[in-house]
């Protein structure tokens, strides 16, 4: 493992957009959002015998100060990586012991990842496979006695659209239901534009009315607008909004990283949602993206039990019915460099979650009115 000096951002995206899964999260871009808000970049790679970059990770280190010890001590998260060939054993078990060893040099608690790696495909069943990438890095990760974390930053769990098939195909691949709307959205006089940077404070307000109406936590407009910006700017995000008569009532944002795109975020209003704007969004999100080159489209979320009771089951069943197939990864897995210290920070996180939901649930009331 060695750090990689970064001279330019495209020296960085460069590199890893040649390596297995790469993400949107591991870009440089994503850790300038993250710098502001205490989250230092460290990006390292790891090279071969001929001197070829066979692995790459964005890490993030974040001072922790535990009050009432004279520690200073970090926490290390490399979001949706490291990126490499999962299913190089050899490759992932050097990976490991690096990341390890830096972890307990580097005077961390911790190192969280949730690397974007195969476990199966498909709600689970009798029928899966007994081994995949996925599989034999949580039986390793266990072996290691690293810890599948009580905080799940990222979805463990998404729903792939493939944007190789032809649209006709695609299209057969919705379910009726879902074709139906996106003809209903067309015939009600719902019209798809490419929204711009001046669009994104009608957003955030369309944003928060959805978090109060469907019950998730949210940041504050100034985080957002970071986001949006820098990627916009970039031309790694592109936005969609769905209009009637005129009036927005719906929007989605879509990433870009190499030939695959991401459903980050998504906004819509009460008003007008019986004529199924979302339905003609997702629609023309997914011709865009293929008649510029797009592979794979990540709606970006399914539930991690696959049961109605799930908070996630009326998210999926929409991305279901959009013809998508579910990947299933091993989620977020801690590695506690300092078990005692680990267990204090653990036992802390849920109170300071839950003052941060109460807070977050809050703000969007009020940026909703």
């Amino acid at each position: 493992m060695e750090a990689f000096k970064v001279q330019k951002p495209g020296d960085w995206n460069q590199i890893i957009q040649t390596l297995p899964d790469a993400h949107v999260l591991q870009t440089w871009q994503w850790s300038q959002i993250k710098a502001p808000l205490g989250w230092q970049p460290l990006p390292a790679v790891w090279r071969g015998p001929g001197g070829q970059i066979e692995a790459a990770a964005m890490i993030l280190q974040r001072a922790m100060v535990l009050h009432g010890l004279p520690l200073r001590l970090n926490m290390l998260y490399i979001p949706r990586g490291p990126l490499l060939d999962w299913s190089n054993g050899a490759l992932v078990e050097r990976i490991l012991d690096n990341l390890q060893a830096y972890t307990r040099q580097n005077k961390s608690i911790f190192l969280k990842i949730d690397p974007d790696v195969c476990v199966a495909t498909g709600p689970p069943d009798e029928h899966e496979p007994s081994a995949s990438p996925g599989k034999n890095l949580i039986a390793s990760l266990e072996r290691r006695g690293w810890i599948f974390s009580n905080d799940q930053v990222q979805f463990r769990n998404t729903v792939l659209i493939d944007l190789e098939a032809s649209e006709e195909d695609i299209l057969a691949r919705m379910r009726q239901k879902t074709r139906y709307n996106i003809h209903l959205a067309e015939r009600k006089g719902v019209t798809i534009r490419t929204g711009a940077i001046n669009d994104l404070p009608m957003l955030y307000k369309m944003y928060a009315e959805t978090s109060v109406r469907d019950g998730f936590v949210i940041r504050d407009q100034t985080y957002y607008s970071n986001v949006w910006q820098s990627f916009l700017k970039e031309g790694l995000a592109e936005i969609l909004i769905a209009e009637v008569e005129g009036s927005a009532v719906a929007g989605i944002i879509l990433f870009r990283f190499g030939a695959k795109a991401w459903y980050l975020y998504g906004m819509s209003r009460n008003l007008h949602r019986e004529k199924m704007p979302n339905y003609l969004l997702q629609w023309e999100a997914i011709r865009r993206l293929k008649s510029t080159g797009g592979r794979i489209y990540d709606l970006w979320g399914a539930p991690d039990n696959f049961v109605e009771t799930d908070s996630m089951w009326g998210v999926y069943k929409f991305k279901e019915g959009l013809g998508g197939t579910v990947l299933r990864t091993p989620g977020a897995w801690d590695y506690p460099a300092r078990p005692s210290f680990y267990r204090l920070y653990t036992q802390t996180l849920p109170y300071l979650l839950e003052i941060m939901r109460r807070r977050g649930k809050d703000r969007a009331r009020r940026d909703s009115a």
